[in-house]
């Protein structure tokens, strides 16, 4: 991934957008809080407001309540020797108290407010800036925006935000066997199957930074197929395609791209995946990913959709992986790295996880109910019950 880092050019234009649609963007100028939070002394609970040194001095006194400070509607007057505030959670605490003693340790009389207990160990107040102080950086390029972060950015009133634009990516599948999903069974003719892996690739990039084009599948037309990957090229930043990679006689993505442009790297030390092709048109970067539904899903995961992360203005990062304990045994020979759907779960001795079953890359099925990957290092040979093993959960992977 290192090298093919380096190869690839992330997109230079910027755009503003308002914070509903700033989730999964891409910071692409530093956010300063122009304000610091909280603006005002604020208190950290419900109770009364006062003068620490009134309090330790006159433990047993009432003290008069002068008024109250709400959250939105504070106290104005001031706030003389031996006397306090009612204040709530949030709301402005007066400049003459630094302490707010509990409610649940006050005692309410006709002509004030006793203070029971012992003496307060900390003040509950929160100073100004508790939070964030004014001109402190609250995101930094290259930082994917979430939900939190669009709230702590609405919390400094910040409305807008200068992200990267969207990387275009746009979609095929190859191959005269594809039907559209939808087609009556009765009208498959012999051979033919129903295109899963465009529809796959497409709902894998939802929730990615890029806009995504469905072109549609692809005939295994060696003219056809490189007029399609030439105009696609001039229209986005990235092309996935799906099929026509290996080495049979209608497999006609790899050399499309090789007289279009230039051919990067053909196939992966990877399994499932192997026959994966990257490659250039002009500006545009292609990943001719393999055929089979798994391959395909496991290529896009591990491989194409770190690389558009990344030309999104993304900094690389390695997925998250946990340990668990092998509850299934997994057949494996040496020479090539794999990843295994599996279902992951925790118990009081730590993470487990076992295989989904028959791992042939042709069974899309394996994934149902899977909620994760597991690592099996190409050095590896057979892995009995009880191995530890390395699990990427897809929570990790689909961001």
């Amino acid at each position: 991934m290192a090298q093919l880092f380096r190869t690839l050019q992330p997109v230079q234009e910027t755009q503003t957008v308002t914070l509903p649609d700033a989730v999964g963007r891409i910071v692409a100028d530093r956010v300063v809080a122009p304000v610091s939070l909280p603006p005002f002394r604020a208190s950290a609970m419900d109770g009364y407001a006062l003068r620490k040194e009134d309090l330790q001095q006159h433990p047993q006194s009432t003290f008069p309540v002068v008024g109250e400070s709400l959250a939105g509607h504070p106290f104005t007057g001031r706030v003389e020797r031996m006397q306090c505030v009612r204040v709530f959670t949030g709301a402005l605490v007066p400049d003459d108290c630094d302490q707010v003693y509990l409610q649940e340790q006050t005692e309410t009389l006709e002509d004030g407010a006793r203070f029971t207990g012992e003496m307060p160990k900390q003040s509950y107040i929160r100073g100004i800036g508790h939070d964030i102080i004014a001109g402190t950086c609250l995101s930094e390029p290259g930082h994917q925006l979430n939900a939190f972060d669009t709230g702590h950015l609405a919390a400094a009133g910040i409305t807008d935000v200068v992200v990267q634009r969207k990387v275009r990516v746009g979609v095929f599948s190859t191959g005269d066997e594809l039907v559209e999903p939808g087609t009556a069974p009765g009208l498959l003719k012999a051979g033919q199957i129903y295109d899963s892996n465009r529809f796959t690739v497409v709902s894998l990039l939802a929730r990615a930074p890029c806009d995504v084009t469905n072109y549609g599948a692809l005939a295994d037309n060696p003219d056809a197929v490189k007029a399609a990957l030439k105009q696609a090229s001039q229209e986005c930043d990235v092309l996935i395609t799906s099929g026509g990679v290996s080495v049979g006689d209608a497999d006609f993505v790899t050399s499309a791209i090789a007289s279009l442009g230039s051919l990067g790297f053909w196939r992966l030390n990877l399994k499932p995946g192997k026959p994966l092709a990257f490659g250039q048109i002009d500006n545009c970067y292609l990943f001719g990913l393999p055929g089979n539904p798994v391959s395909t899903i496991v290529t896009l995961l591990m491989v194409a959709l770190p690389a558009i992360t990344f030309m999104a203005g993304h900094a690389p990062e390695a997925p998250l992986a946990v340990n668990a304990r092998l509850t299934s045994a997994i057949s494996h020979e040496p020479g090539r790295m794999e990843f295994q759907r599996g279902v992951y779960k925790a118990h009081a001795a730590g993470l487990e996880v076992a295989v989904t079953g028959d791992q042939s890359s042709n069974r899309l099925s394996t994934f149902s109910g899977a909620n994760c990957f597991i690592e099996v290092p190409k050095t590896s040979g057979n892995l009995e019950v009880g191995s530890t093993v390395r699990v990427l959960p897809f929570k990790g992977l689909l961001g």
